[in-house]
């Protein structure tokens, strides 16, 4: 896996051995980059991290700074493995726990501009991840007005309506295989 375009562009990311991650593939990437445009400036929630791939191919392409959640160990290693070995420590702050208790650093970090969710599919499907962002989000709001939240989920699952637990609005679904990406906006 290697970060696909910026200053980083070529650098090889590490991934948590084993399947409890699932590393977006280079081509979803490349994919929703393309559709995102310019980051420059950019404030990047990484939610569900895994390796940290979406958020450290923002900064690589200009994001001002981002902040990866993740809650297995494993992962968290990784990602403060990335981050470190690709000099990006100085933009980037990690948090060590499941997104439900993440509120109160999502709301010391933000407000985010762009935020990235790669929940396990099993989230999607039984509503945990609706619970999950129903926790973060709470009473604070931690996006800034008009922030675009991207969702990676399985192509058989139809995405999630987040109206009620986020406030976002469905934007439009692009498949790529097996794996789909839903863009929502907040308005």
């Amino acid at each position: 896996m290697r970060v696909i375009a910026g200053v980083l562009k070529g650098r090889r990311l590490a991934a948590p051995r084993g399947d409890a991650t699932r590393p977006t593939s280079d081509r979803v990437r490349e994919a929703v980059f393309g559709i995102l445009g310019d980051v420059s400036g950019a404030r990047v929630l990484d939610s569900f991290a895994g390796s940290g791939a979406m958020g450290i191919e923002a900064l690589s392409r200009g994001a001002e700074g981002a902040l990866f959640v993740e809650r297995r160990r494993a992962a968290v290693d990784v990602i403060r493995r990335n981050v470190t070995e690709l000099g990006l420590a100085d933009r980037a702050q990690l948090f060590a726990g499941p997104v439900a208790r993440s509120g109160a650093v999502l709301v010391d970090e933000g407000p985010f501009d762009l935020v990235f969710a790669d929940p396990p599919y099993d989230f999607i499907v039984s509503g945990r991840l609706d619970v999950e962002l129903r926790a973060a989000v709470k009473k604070h709001r931690w996006w800034s007005a008009g922030a675009t939240f991207v969702l990676e989920h399985r192509s058989k699952d139809p995405p999630p309506s987040l109206a009620e637990a986020l406030g976002v609005e469905l934007d439009e679904t692009r498949r790529y295989g097996g794996t789909s990406v839903t863009f929502y906006r907040w308005t």
